[in-house]
């Protein structure tokens, strides 16, 4: 008999999922993202509505030659990745990587691990929510953008090896616009009146 394709990110969950769920499930752990933007190129078409050009991740082949094997004989998908952004994120990219439809596979989450958490979430499950697909997206394809574009921009401008990022950026501009407050202050004498 067919069983039910459970992928987690982790296998120590995976583990103890396969326990909770029985012997109906077969719980697998894809380990992380199992696609990205390719590692020796942009991989963003600029002048294509910042399209991204995924692909599996030349160390997870392997895995998602697997996982796609398991799921051509399963009775069915559920995707339990974390919940959170990133999550929802590989729980398409795992998705869309083995040849199963997004939009109707089994969408798991839970807060705890706990045997109750687990089996409530397995009750209950829902659909890949493509809002937060998206927002991982957009922040991925921005990374990608600054560090393309931007980095080589300043290490030529300023003759020296320098990265910049979507982070780093603002936080140097949060730093730079403090010191400089600091540096303007300029003390004044003040007094205070207390009545009573």
């Amino acid at each position: 008999m067919a069983k039910q394709l459970v992928i987690v990110e982790s296998p120590t969950k995976a583990k103890t999922l396969e326990r909770y769920l029985g012997p109906d499930y077969s719980v697998t752990a894809s380990k992380g993202h199992v696609r990205d933007l390719p590692e020796d190129r942009m991989g963003v078409e600029l002048d294509d509505e910042f399209q991204p050009e995924y692909e599996v991740r030349p160390d997870q082949k392997e895995m998602v030659g697997r996982l796609r094997k398991s799921f051509k004989t399963a009775a069915g998908l559920w995707l339990a990745a974390d919940f959170d952004r990133e999550g929802e994120a590989i729980a398409w990219h795992v998705a869309e990587a083995i040849g199963a439809d997004p939009r109707a596979a089994n969408r798991v989450t839970f807060t705890e691990i706990t045997k109750d958490a687990v089996q409530a979430a397995f009750r209950h499950p829902r659909r890949i929510d493509f809002d937060l697909v998206n927002a991982q997206q957009a922040r991925r394809i921005l990374d990608r953008i600054v560090g393309y574009q931007l980095s080589p921009l300043l290490s030529k401008k300023l003759r020296r090896a320098l990265s910049a990022g979507r982070v780093q950026s603002v936080a140097l501009r949060l730093i730079v616009d403090r010191e400089r407050a600091i540096k303007a202050f300029q003390a004044k004498e003040y007094w205070s009146v207390d009545a009573r």
